[in-house]
This record gives structure tokens, C-alpha cells and sequence, in this order.
């Protein structure tokens, strides 16, 4: 489970970094642009419920901050 969370962060980051370079490379209201800053919100919600989904299941352990 950790693996698919890390490597959805990854894929997060990789998708930023096609937005930044079409925002660089094209107009600001480009599809493309919007497209790949689209996939960016969708791929982190689904993200967020996956970690939400494995605590609840109890495939991640949550922990506090240790002092």
C-alpha cells in the first residue's frame, strides 16, 4: 500500500510538472494546460481516499509525531 501511495505522489508531481511546462510553453487558458492540472486534482483526491480507505481497513498504521 505504501508503494501505490508513493508512487501516485510521483505521478502527482510529474503531472505538475507537465502543467508548469505547458503554462511556460502556451497560452494560460490552454486545453492542455487545464487538462493536465485536472488530472493533477483528480489523481490527489483519489489519493487522499485511498489513504483514508487503508487506514480504514487497517492496512496503514497512523502514528503520532514522536517527542
Amino acid at each position: 500500500m505504501k508503494i501505490v501511495a508513493v508512487i501516485l505522489l510521483i505521478v502527482i508531481v510529474a503531472v505538475l510538472g507537465r502543467a508548469m511546462f505547458q503554462m511556460v510553453r502556451g497560452p494560460a487558458g490552454s486545453p492542455k494546460l487545464v487538462r493536465s492540472l485536472t488530472w493533477r486534482i483528480g489523481l490527489s483526491i483519489a489519493l487522499f481516499v485511498l489513504l483514508l480507505v487503508a487506514i480504514q481497513f487497517g492496512w496503514l498504521q497512523p502514528h503520532g509525531l514522536a517527542p
